[in-house]
This record gives C-alpha cells, structure tokens and sequence, in this order.
C-alpha cells in the first residue's frame, strides 16, 4: 500500500511536471508585445491631438510685459526698454513652433475642428500687433524675426504664416513674409550653385535640417504669388542638398556635409535630420503639379528613404536617434516625423499600400510618449551638425525638446487619413494569435 503511494504521488509529480513544462513552452510561442499590437481608432487619437493642444494653449499667455514688474505692456505709444514677449511654447518665434502651427492649419484641413487653427491667427496677430512697437523702439523682442540672420529664424514659422494668410487673410501678414522671402531668397547664404548652406559649424556647410528651414517657405511663397520660381528654387534645393548628403548604399541622408571635407566627409544618419528631410519633400510634392521638371527625381528618394527606414524600424515601432546604430536611444521626434511620412506617402498613392503597418505601429509607439497632461516626451534636445558618433550619443531627451510637438500632431493627423481611407482595406491583427499581423489591401487591385 505505502509503495502504491508513492507511485501515485511520482506519477503526480511527473504529471504536473510535464504539464507545467507543456504550458510554458506553449507560452513561448505567443508573441509577447513591448508596445500593444493593436490597431488605433480615430477617436482615440483625436484625443491625443486635442491632449497636446491643451499643453500647448496652456503653455503661455502670449503678452508682452515688463521684464522687471511682470506688468502688461499694453500702451505702445511709450517705449519700454524691459518690453519683452512672455515665456512659453506658445509665444515663441522659433522654428518648432512653425511646425506645430503648420500642423494645425494641416489638422483643420484633415478633421475640420476649427480649435487647432484659432491659434494660428491669435498668435501672428499677436505678432503683428508688437512687431512694430519693438522694431520702433530698438527692443529685441522675438530675437529670430527682429534679426532674420538664419533659416531657423524664419523659414519654418514663415511657411506656417502664409499658411495661416492663405486660410484667412490679414494683410499686416505680408510685411514679415516679404522679409522672410527677401531672406531666404536673397540674404541667406548659399553656396556658388545657389545650394542654401551655413558657414557653421565649418566653413561652407549644408544641413540635412534647412531641407525644412526652406522648402516649404519656398513652395508655399510660389502658391502665394503664383511665381514658378520659387517651385525652381525648391526643386533645386532638394537636389542639390541630396548630391551631397544622400547616400544611395543606405538610402539615407547624412546629417551634414562640408566643402572640406567633401567626398570623404564622415557619415552621421541622425534620425530627425532624416524626418526634416521626408517633411520637406512630402510638403513639396503636395504642392507641386505631377509633371513639373523636378518632382519625379523629388519623389524617388522621397520612396528610397522610406524603403530603408521600413527595414530600419525598431522592434517596439520607434526608430533610433542613431538610424544605424540600434544601442541609441528610441527617439520620438523621428518616429513622428517617419510615420506621417509613410502615412502620407500612402494616402497620396506616392508610395505602396504595403508600408501600411509600419505607419500603425510607429504611431502606436510615438502614443506612449504623449502624457497625460499633452506634453510629448523622449524628444531629442536641439542638435548641431556633429562629426562624432560620441556627442550623438549623448543628446539628451525630454518633453522640452520642442521638436517633436508639430511632428506628432502631423502623425496623428495622417494616421486619421489612412484609417479612413477609402482606397484600403484594412484586415486587423489579432494580438493574442501565434501567427497575425496586420495587411492594408488596395481595393481595387482585387477581383470584384
């Protein structure tokens, strides 16, 4: 009897052993996801637009007060040597701020919820309003507008101000974009073949980042004024920075590139220099008519970039600071900016159906980055053109990188688009499957 029990009782144990060992290989065969798998509905991100909208309306109180008092400065007939424009996101005269109030005219466009665009005239009358009184009164005032020295001065915020006169015209508008034209036009350096460049950080340099500080100025002035000189312009731009800072073995643009160094200049694929790069062409092929002389070879590196960040994308859908090197921190400006360029590259027939899931992952990445209070965070701070892997290493990250905010709510905003894209089928994955992924149809590739 004694050794009947124990039988039973070994026979339990290599039972439940067995069992155990049974669930936990099965266990193994299941996917187990960093960042949900999950397919996004259009109301939740909405929510997520309307959360970082919030942050950003609360972000300042857009007045110009005593600097000593903190008083308001309201009585523009007398000088105020301590004048000076209120702290915060939202007052600011930077180039990040331009992406967001391009986003917001972008999102009106996309959802039709006239409370992104109200900010858009609030602050360039704003503007508008004190530009005078500081430029009267030799008061620095918004540093960028009142110098008009670089493309980050201007270029950005200026495309989102003619924008901004385009959808709701106010003629005081056209003073500060004439200037910014006369800039970036005829000030801003540029090399002997008319290439927009920098004498910084080395002698001649050409930045991946005035790919955005000028091209969308540049078409959105030829859509103002009707010149084709400014599409010329554009097209050049693009190009003739791509000669020098894209490389066709990687299908990436180098951050950098200068007149020294030249043809054996050292290579850094820095992420959000990759994603101006892509906002810059999509704007353009927006803009441009299909035929134009240009556009094509505009658009064929516009789908090779896009080709190689499919394959370069991270596992939890973000992309890395360092596009090639995989032990440098995900970064979420560039995830942004990657995903409302596939997204869009779908939406306009530009690029292949196919890329679908990368766009729904990568928003479903850059989703865990937004906080509760609309702060976006994991923004690489601002970044100059490096020639060592060690300092791109080292970019810290915050929810005061500013540049990520107008990336995201671009990402958003195209994310609603190709969910509802008429065009596609959407057959969604199921997370809890061993073996399901998503896959976006063209509908009409299919037999009836």
């Amino acid at each position: 009897m004694k050794n009947k029990k124990i039988f039973l009782a070994v026979i339990t144990l290599l039972f439940s052993t067995s069992v155990h060992m049974a669930l936990h290989a099965q266990e193994g065969r299941y996917p187990h996801y960093e960042i949900p798998y999950v397919y996004p509905e259009v109301t939740d991100i909405k929510e997520v637009l309307n959360r970082i909208r919030d942050y950003y309306e609360k972000s300042s109180v857009q007045r110009v007060v005593d600097s000593e008092t903190g008083a308001p400065v309201t009585d523009l007939s007398k000088p105020d040597k301590n004048a000076k424009v209120s702290r915060g996101f939202s007052s600011e005269w930077s180039y990040t701020h331009g992406v967001v109030l391009s986003a917001f005219v972008y999102i009106d466009s996309v959802i039709g919820d006239k409370a992104f665009f109200a900010n858009n005239p609030k602050f360039y009358d704003f503007v508008a309003k004190y530009q005078p009184y500081f430029k009267k009164n030799d008061i620095m005032g918004w540093g960028g507008l009142s110098r008009l020295g670089t493309l980050d001065d201007c270029g950005s915020i200026g495309a989102a101000l003619i924008k901004t006169y385009l959808k709701k015209p106010n003629p005081e508008y056209l003073e500060i974009i004439h200037a910014i034209d006369n800039h970036i036009s005829k000030g801003q350096f540029r090399l002997p073949d008319g290439t927009l460049a920098r004498n910084r950080p080395q002698y001649e340099s050409i930045w991946a980042d005035d790919m955005y500080m000028g091209v969308p100025f540049l078409v959105n002035m030829g859509v103002l004024t009707g010149d084709k000189k400014y599409f010329d312009d554009a097209v050049r731009q693009i190009l003739q920075m791509s000669d020098r800072l894209y490389i066709p073995q990687m299908e990436l643009f180098d951050h950098g590139w200068n007149v020294t160094s030249g043809d054996y200049d050292p290579r850094f694929y820095w992420g959000r220099a990759n994603g101006w790069v892509l906002m810059a062409m999509a704007e353009t092929l927006d803009i441009l008519p299909k035929d134009y002389p240009g556009r094509d070879r505009v658009l064929h590196l516009y789908r090779s970039v896009i080709r190689s960040l499919a394959s370069l994308q991270d596992g939890s859908g973000f992309w890395h600071n360092l596009l090639d090197k995989n032990d440098t921190y995900l970064e979420t400006s560039c995830t942004a900016m990657f995903t409302y360029a596939v997204a869009k590259g779908i939406n306009e027939g530009w690029i292949s159906h196919v890329y679908g899931p990368v766009a729904l992952t990568g928003w479903n990445a850059i989703k865990t980055r937004v906080l509760p209070d609309g702060s976006v965070d994991g923004t690489c701070e601002g970044t100059t053109f490096a020639h060592d892997n060690v300092y791109y290493y080292h970019r810290g990250k915050s929810i005061y990188g500013t540049h990520g905010y107008g990336p995201v709510l671009y990402a958003g905003a195209e994310m609603i688009r190709l969910l509802q894209n008429e065009k596609l089928e959407i057959r969604k994955a199921n997370p809890d499957s061993m073996n399901s992924t998503f896959h976006f149809l063209l509908k009409n590739e299919w037999p009836e």
